[in-house]
């Protein structure tokens, strides 16, 4: 069996890549919090695919329980996947640091907790893969959401060091990148349909990508070139626009 861990398991986004990989022939852990919640989820992958599916309980933001979490996983995964996200309120966030801390230990801390743990085990066993699911909105600080792309930004920077970090021991790690996707995080926003992605899009993509061993995924593909254009525009100018 090839287990695949998928952490964040109650988002639409994950959900998706969860059905991407049983589709693929990979059985799957589902980690969360409430994650009993998932089990008719959990069931109906079982019914199409005849795969594995096992319910993890995971607080990401629980650091201390993660080692513990990590050690009681009898059949360690092949690959983890984070869809962790948490938009949070930026304006609750200006005025209330705990809701700051909510979007940087969600986004950012606990991930990182989590896959320190998994990293040295997949450097010792000189195998595995490891996907974080990061965002554009790391690529530059806009004042609509500037703390969530903060957090996703250390995240960015993060996985890039442990890409570098586990290159010699044939462990692949991808940074995701998404831009707007219709999910339950994004509802009521009005998003443009044309630079829209769904969750079953971004689950694709993410199998790809990762099959090919590619270290940057932007989803859809023509957030790479947009996100090239928003970064070159000058910080005198970029201050004064509202995007």
């Amino acid at each position: 069996m090839s287990y695949i861990l998928i952490v964040g398991a109650k988002s639409d986004i994950a959900k998706a890549v969860a059905r991407e990989y049983s589709k693929n022939g990979y059985d799957i852990y589902l980690a969360g919090r409430k994650i009993n919640e998932l089990e008719d989820f959990a069931n109906d992958i079982r019914v199409r695919g005849v795969r594995n599916v096992k319910l993890l309980e995971l607080d990401i933001t629980n650091f201390s329980s993660h080692e513990e979490f990590y050690n009681n996983i009898e059949e360690k995964p092949l690959g983890v996947i984070s869809a962790v996200g948490y938009l949070g309120e930026q304006k609750l966030a200006e005025k209330d640091f705990s809701e700051t801390l909510n979007i940087i230990n969600a986004n950012y801390t606990g991930v990182i907790s989590l896959f320190n743990i998994i990293a040295d085990d997949f450097e010792d066993r000189k195998n595995g893969f490891m996907v974080g699911i990061s965002s554009v909105a790391g690529e530059r600080g806009r004042k609509s959401n500037y703390m969530y792309g903060s957090a996703k930004a250390g995240l960015t920077a993060y996985l890039s060091g442990l890409r570098n970090r586990l290159y010699e021991s044939q462990v692949h790690v991808m940074t995701v990148k998404p831009g707007f996707v219709a999910t339950k995080m994004t509802e009521g926003m009005d998003l443009p349909e044309k630079l829209t992605a769904s969750p079953k899009d971004v689950a694709e993509d993410i199998f790809e990508s990762q099959q090919k061993r590619k270290s940057i995924l932007y989803t859809k593909w023509i957030w790479q070139y947009i996100m090239m254009i928003i970064k070159l525009i000058p910080e005198w100018q970029f201050r004064k626009m509202s995007i």
